[in-house]
């Protein structure tokens, strides 16, 4: 199949949606599908405002319709609700194509920490751009439940997975865990406000808080809290290495669909922290993660939880199931003249039968 996959956040981007497309991405090539990324990078664009890794892209819809109609594209997935993708939709809504969209974000809620303003203010934008897609990629129940509590009931499942060759018990412990205090409590991803990152260096428990990753949030949080240790971006072994040798990872955000770093981090045998919303709920089982709103009871809980019960968790979830899952969300302009064409027929048998 030839899939044309439009999307705002894209290399070099760190971020679990771009990590999620690009690993997604490989496996369905590994398996004789040809896929078209259309990316920022392609056309002129600008910073976002306040997140300036993050670029905006400006171009046409039929400048992008002549991409996919020149790859001849079977099916069209929409991976963001951002200005590509709208360009994208517009297309696919004047030519009648059938495209899919996923909801990898809280968006409302998202925005609404960069603006303070309340996240009902932009569901009816959430619910215009979604509208009309022929499926809606969500990765947990949660969101499902949520977005049809918004009228947008044409959801599809589609998980994410772990590389459990990398993220492993056994990882090298980074040389820093040998020289701070335990328990060592750890924090990965965006170092962004919408993360939240805030209530975790704020937690009043003993041991060392230890920070990887970059983002826009991180100067400010380094100067209040100079007591952490912000080691900066790690990938590969050297990332499970941080997972591995931590006694408590913390998810602290309130604005995540999923968290690619739960899994992770238990496939490393290390267990969550977190607060019960979407994503841990969705994830955490009692005896690999502790969930409550007062973020250091969940921390002190989840340190009194065994490792062996985290790592059979993490083992769940796999990418190869989470290519499948999205390969069979996709919908072809074939797909859906069959489908079409089934509704037609089982309506006229029904109607002779009357």
């Amino acid at each position: 199949m030839k899939i044309a996959l439009v999307t705002d956040a894209w290399h070099p981007q760190v971020n679990g949606v771009v990590r999620t497309l690009d690993t997604v991405i490989g496996l369905l090539r590994d398996k004789g599908h040809e896929i078209l990324v259309i990316s920022p990078d392609l056309y002129r664009s600008v910073p976002a405002p306040s997140y300036p890794e993050i670029r905006l892209a400006f171009t046409r819809a039929r400048t992008v319709g002549r991409q996919i109609e020149q790859f001849g594209a079977d099916a069209v997935h929409l991976a963001t609700e951002g200005p590509l993708c709208v360009q994208a939709r517009r297309w696919c809504r004047r030519n009648r194509r059938p495209f899919t969209t996923a909801y990898h974000t809280q968006f409302p809620e998202y925005l609404a920490r960069r603006t303070r303003m309340s996240p009902r203010i932009f569901w009816p934008y959430i619910r215009w751009f979604h509208h009309g897609s022929e499926a809606i990629m969500v990765s947990t129940e949660s969101i499902r439940n949520q977005l049809r509590g918004e009228k947008l009931s044409h959801v599809h499942h589609w998980s994410r997975g772990v590389d459990l060759a990398n993220f492993r018990a056994d990882a090298p412990t980074p040389g820093i865990y040998g020289q701070i205090k335990r328990p060592i409590q750890l924090y990965v991803g965006r170092v962004a406000i919408e993360k939240n990152i805030e209530a975790f260096l704020s937690s009043d428990q003993p041991g060392s808080k230890v920070v990887v990753g970059d983002g826009p949030a991180l100067a400010g949080l380094r100067s209040r809290h100079p007591e952490a240790h912000f080691v900066g971006r790690q990938s590969g072994e050297q990332l499970a290495g941080y997972y591995a040798g931590a006694d408590v990872f913390i998810f602290p955000s309130k604005t995540d669909t999923f968290g690619l770093v739960i899994i992770e981090a238990l496939a490393c045998g290390t267990p969550v922290a977190a607060f019960p919303v979407t994503g841990p709920i969705d994830i955490l089982t009692a005896t690999s993660g502790a969930m409550d709103e007062d973020l250091d009871v969940a921390i002190q809980r989840a340190l009194g939880l065994n490792s062996t019960d985290c790592i059979a968790r993490g083992k769940d979830f796999s990418w190869d199931a989470s290519a499948s899952q999205f390969l069979n969300g996709l919908v072809s302009q074939e797909r859906r003249q069959d489908y079409h064409l089934s509704r037609r027929i089982l309506a006229k048998a029904i109607f002779a039968r009357v």
